[in-house]
């Protein structure tokens, strides 16, 4: 007889429920306020400080009025900071608050944390291939 675990073994299955173990450490390990996606945008902003809207949109893989409404939360929380960009007064762009700093620092070693809770049952050239056969998913 298989287990439960054995009787939906379709991939999409299999992404779904790793997403539900990465949440569920997610909060246990960082935070019950900060989401993995806000995250994701300090850890973007910090890089490229002034990033329009819509440049973290497409960094996140997200459409516009999805990437406006993390972009007034994180603002509204006083880690980002939201300003008309002066050459084109259509576009906005973002960058992190000393608190967005912060937080974003605080946060790096909880993060990583996740990251090894959800790897460390595989080898390192697990963890890259695993790493790499899922951005050839999504890529396609």
């Amino acid at each position: 007889m298989s287990s439960l675990s054995e009787v939906l073994p379709y991939t999409g299955s299999l992404i779904r429920r790793a997403q539900q173990r990465h949440a569920a450490e997610w909060l246990r390990l960082v935070s019950g306020t900060i989401t993995s996606v806000q995250f994701a945008a300090l850890a973007i902003l910090a890089r490229t400080p002034g990033a329009s809207q819509r440049e973290l949109g497409d960094a996140l893989e997200m459409d516009r009025s999805t990437i406006a409404d993390l972009a007034a939360r994180l603002e509204r929380h006083g880690l980002v900071v939201r300003t008309q960009d002066e050459a084109d007064r259509r576009r906005y762009v973002l960058r992190l608050t000393p608190a967005g700093r912060a937080t974003l620092r605080d946060l790096q070693p909880r993060v990583d944390a996740v990251e090894d809770a959800m790897t460390q049952a595989l080898s390192a050239t697990e963890v890259a291939d695993l790493r790499r056969l899922l951005r050839s998913l999504l890529e396609r």
